[in-house]
């Protein structure tokens, strides 16, 4: 079927799968396959994907086994030379699939390219304009809640959304799959710095437009269970990718990070999901597996440092300025 595989997980997202699956339905290409996997779901997503678009290919398992989990059970079930990870709550362009395949293929140091990500309901806003990761220990999307029409122009980025990108396969079996310990949350961020360090680039590709309505599973943007997670698998992303004196040289800023961030959730009144996340975080690093430090990889550390530093200064500008506003 093509040199593309879109693997869609699904949880419980019956009331999202016409929309994503209808605009699959009608990209500008047709020679791809499309492989839902079903983490549990209890509301006839699988039944109704059999009944109303039969071509998918599904995999169903009887609990939520995460979302890492999920995306790789389906690149191991597909074979196309990339593969195309794409959230149920999403409705794609007309060119989407298209515009992903020809800007990879382009680029054989690629590893990944993610789509331009605007929000569902204020489609001139956007949502994800690639993900960045900076010195403080945070993530972020780039252009979040900005103008749309500022984020025409491709580049190179930290790491895809896995939301909605593109993946090159002999890429995916030479540093690992997704780490299932994350079960999600930042598992896009790790496997995107995983592939930097190894000296491939990730691009963000702005003619790959993706309407995106977000938090269709977790429920909100923030909550116990999200925060929870996100805090301890921050800690596992430091500690998995960067080299005992790479975390000694930031560990200024982590801290820092780290307590800006408690400050914000206590407030909420969700500062003790965070700190018991952080707890969990240390703990898992005891479990999993840290990225082999290898000489030949210096020089890439070397420039992902940097981009820690500048995105660091980037992403504490942007919130300065959002203050004074």
């Amino acid at each position: 079927m093509g040199e593309v595989t879109v693997i869609i997980p699904n949880l419980n997202g019956i009331s999202c799968l016409k929309g994503c699956l209808s605009s699959l339905q009608n990209q500008s290409v047709s020679d791809f396959a499309i492989i839902l996997v079903d983490n549990g779901s209890g509301d006839g997503s699988v039944e109704y994907v059999k009944t109303h678009f039969p071509q998918v290919r599904i995999r169903r398992f009887r609990e939520n086994t995460g979302f890492c989990h999920a995306v790789n059970a389906g690149i191991s079930m597909s074979s196309t030379p990339y593969v195309i990870l794409l959230n149920n709550d999403t409705v794609c362009d007309r060119h989407f699939v298209e515009a992903l395949l020809r800007e990879i293929k382009k680029r054989p140091r690629c590893f990944s390219c993610g789509a331009k990500m605007v929000q569902m309901k204020h489609p001139e806003l956007m949502d994800d304009g690639g993900d960045y990761y900076c010195a403080l220990g945070w993530a972020f999307a780039l252009g979040k809640g900005k103008p749309a029409f500022a984020f025409n122009r491709g580049r190179k980025i930290f790491a895809s959304c896995a939301g909605a990108a593109i993946y090159r396969r002999e890429a995916l079996e030479k540093i690992g799959l997704f780490d299932e310990r994350h079960f999600a949350y930042l598992e896009d961020i790790d496997i995107g710095y995983r592939a930097r360090i190894h000296g491939y680039e990730n691009r963000y590709v702005p003619e790959a437009v993706v309407y995106h309505l977000g938090s269709a599973t977790s429920g909100s943007a923030h909550n116990a269970f999200k925060v929870s997670l996100a805090s301890r698998n921050s800690v596992y992303l430091i500690w998995k990718n960067m080299p005992l004196p790479q975390i000694l040289l930031n560990a200024p800023f982590l801290l820092a990070g780290f307590l800006i961030k408690g400050i914000f959730f206590a407030r909420m009144g969700l500062g003790k999901e965070y700190a018991a996340g952080l707890a969990k975080g240390a703990a898992l690093c005891r479990q999993g597996e840290k990225t082999v430090f290898q000489r030949k990889n210096l020089k890439h550390y070397m420039q992902i440092q940097l981009e820690l530093w500048y995105n660091m200064i980037r992403r504490l500008t942007d919130a300065l300025s959002f203050r004074r506003k």
